[in-house]
């Protein structure tokens, strides 16, 4: 799997994702002191409001012109608006229109640059399941180090640091990205709606917006696991994954301390560590399935924190959580990735985002209100009831259980892209 695409891949995504992983704590930190939490919720709201806007023209856009092309101009806007806020703190502290509008601008980018991904993975990996396992114990990696470096940094130094740091990651991002020769993949076995000339990623593709748009539709919906997958998503994205932050930080905190709810997302670092590296040993035959039944384990994260559990219950719980949704995320990717015809696999992808990210803004949008009807503790109850419900309707929809593992696309002859 250590060839030379894959390695520039691994290192693009890996140094960029540290970079991510040190924004919302500069965020939280940096512009909280200057602006108050309205000030950073609505700095984060712009940045996920635009990408929620754009994600599907992102998708239409890498089809058209090629994941690694999209890509690669992503990081180069992202290293100008992360370059100019760190010049701004240097500077002094920056005004509150200009860190909203790099959050627009930066939102807009990663909006270009996430459906790619997904596509990219095929391309520069020969298994799949095994890439994508590796790059989300990357991942993980990148979110135990990162918040913690960001913080050491703005104690140490001045925000400025963190951004210049950032804006330095997505430019060693880019240029590894630039420096991949990729092959075209042909299409997946069980479907005759693309050919080989469709594929070929360093060809622009033009045509009607609309028309690219309704057939990344098409071929999402007429995928019924698919779908059904994201339908389930956006009630967890609603009900668990976003108020789980806001709810679990303020109950920990106050109970523990906020150096316990740090250590237990590190534990969540941990878990996601563990399911990554189990996910590169075991191929099951029916993968969401597996993952289904993984994803349960998750129950135990906001069931350990409205249960009030001591330091080691609380640890236990978020380690499962992490390591059930590692899993599951590898079996989806991979089963998305080589169910999914290549000339429209960014476009699904662009779908599936939306629809994921729009459940854990609403349910972020929410968690503040939802609790002067529920307190935190029945809320996160009712998370873990949903968690399991969810698990449950995955395992009960014949298209989700009875999806195969599909073979990895094969590969043509090297082309320049």
């Amino acid at each position: 799997m250590w060839d030379r695409r894959f390695t520039l891949y691994f290192t693009a995504r890996t140094v960029s994702l540290v970079g991510d992983a040190m924004m919302p704590v500069a965020a939280a930190l940096a512009v909280g002191a200057l602006y108050g939490i309205s000030g950073v919720g609505l700095v984060l709201g712009v940045w996920t409001g635009t990408f929620v806007l754009l994600v599907l023209f992102g998708g239409v856009f890498a089809d058209r012109f090629g994941a690694r092309r999209m890509m690669v101009a992503a990081d180069l806007v992202r290293v100008l608006t992360q370059g100019v806020l760190a010049v701004a703190f240097f500077a002094g502290p920056p005004p509150f229109w200009l860190l909203v509008t790099m959050a627009a601008v930066a939102g807009a980018a990663v909006a270009m640059f996430l459906p790619g991904v997904n596509g990219m993975v095929p391309l520069v990996a020969h298994d799949p399941q095994r890439a994508n396992a590796t790059l989300k114990v990357a991942d993980a990696l990148a979110h135990l180090l990162g918040p913690a470096l960001a913080g050491l940094l703005i104690a140490l130094t001045n925000a400025g640091t963190v951004y210049a740091i950032d804006a330095g990651t997505f430019l060693l991002s880019a240029l590894c990205l630039a420096l991949i020769r990729l092959t075209p993949a042909r299409a997946p076995s069980d479907t005759v709606t693309v050919t080989d000339a469709d594929v070929d990623p360093a060809a622009p593709k033009l045509g009607s917006l609309r028309r690219d748009l309704r057939q990344g539709w098409h071929e999402f919906r007429a995928r019924t696991w698919m779908w059904a997958v994201i339908l389930i998503w956006v009630a967890y994205g609603v009900l668990i994954f976003g108020p789980l932050v806001p709810l679990s930080s303020a109950l920990i905190g106050d109970r523990l301390g906020p150096d316990v709810y740090g250590l237990a997302v590190s534990f969540l670092g941990v878990g996601t560590v563990l399911g990554g590296l189990l996910a590169l040993r075991v191929h099951p035959v029916r993968p969401l399935a597996a993952g289904a039944v993984a994803m349960a384990l998750y129950t135990a994260l906001p069931l350990s924190v409205a249960l009030g559990a001591g330091l080691p219950g609380l640890l236990a719980g978020h380690a499962l959580g992490g390591g059930g949704l590692a899993f599951w995320s590898v079996m989806w990717a991979t089963s998305v990735q080589t169910h999914t015809p290549p000339a429209v696999l960014n476009r699904v992808t662009a779908y599936e985002l939306a629809g994921s990210v729009s459940g854990i803004a609403l349910g972020q949008i929410i968690a503040g209100p939802a609790t002067a009807l529920l307190s935190p503790q029945r809320f996160l109850l009712l998370s873990a009831g949903t968690c399991l419900a969810g698990c449950a309707a995955l395992l009960a929809t014949p298209a989700i259980r009875t999806l195969r593992r599909a073979a990895p696309p094969t590969q043509d002859a090297p082309i320049s892209g």
